[in-house]
């Protein structure tokens, strides 16, 4: 894994509440193995106690994205500096080799990786690993382990990306964050449906103001015309 795609952890456990809706899907040890999609191995150590960490980290990792949404540029990094600083990471070395054509791979920096030659670093059976940052999952417990990702995977977006980068949905009454990653920072919705959904709501209010215009004029013009005294000839 990269360090950016890290930063999907935090908005994944941030949109597990609809505040606006009253609504909270993180109620189970279950919904917290989910959180952690393919890395089942940390996702086993979730217990009970993980909920009710998790939803505190949540609630702190929520706001940041508000301060960033805010333009509080300052705020935005001190609450993430202190939740790395509560919950840091122990970043490894690690490497995946391209597939060859029978679809086969090999990794590098893990206990679990095969014996790489002196020379080169190289792995006997041929290839060199794409070396990149990693991760370590050393943590006492799931929370801490999710949040240490979360938090550094966040780091790396807005440092390397911008604070204007982490935002938060304009389709009310959804509150679901997001990361920008556009060219030109122009994302506003955390996804497509709201996207849509807020352009029909945009498009029917500029409709109903056109018909209010529309009879307001119709309405001064009748009343215009029978204030207007009829002359003989």
């Amino acid at each position: 894994m990269e360090l950016a795609y890290y930063s999907d952890y935090a908005v994944r456990l941030v949109n597990t509440e609809q505040p606006e809706r009253g609504t909270d899907t993180l109620t189970t040890v279950e919904a917290v193995r989910d959180l952690f999609g393919p890395a089942q191995q940390a996702a086993r150590r979730a217990t009970e106690s993980d909920v009710t960490r998790l939803r505190a980290v949540r609630a702190r990792l929520r706001a940041v994205f508000e301060a960033a949404a805010g333009g509080d540029e300052v705020r935005a990094v001190d609450l993430l500096n202190a939740l790395m600083m509560e919950f840091p990471v122990s970043p490894q070395i690690s490497g995946h080799e391209n597939r060859d054509d029978g679809g086969t791979s090999r990794s590098w920096g893990s206990p679990q990786a095969s014996a790489v030659e002196s020379e080169g670093g190289v792995e006997s059976g041929g290839g060199r690993p794409n070396w990149h940052m990693h991760i370590a999952d050393h943590a006492a417990n799931a929370t801490a382990g999710y949040t240490a990702t979360a938090c550094m995977g966040l780091a790396f977006h807005l440092t390397d990306l911008g604070i204007d980068r982490l935002g938060i949905c304009e389709a009310q009454p959804c509150r679901n964050v997001y990361l920008d990653t556009s060219t030109n920072r122009s994302r506003r919705y955390c996804s497509d449906r709201c996207a849509t959904r807020a352009n029909v709501a945009a498009y029917r209010a500029r409709k109903r103001l056109e018909s209010e215009r529309s009879g307001r004029t119709g309405r001064t013009a009748e009343t215009t015309q029978e204030s207007t005294p009829v002359t003989e000839r």
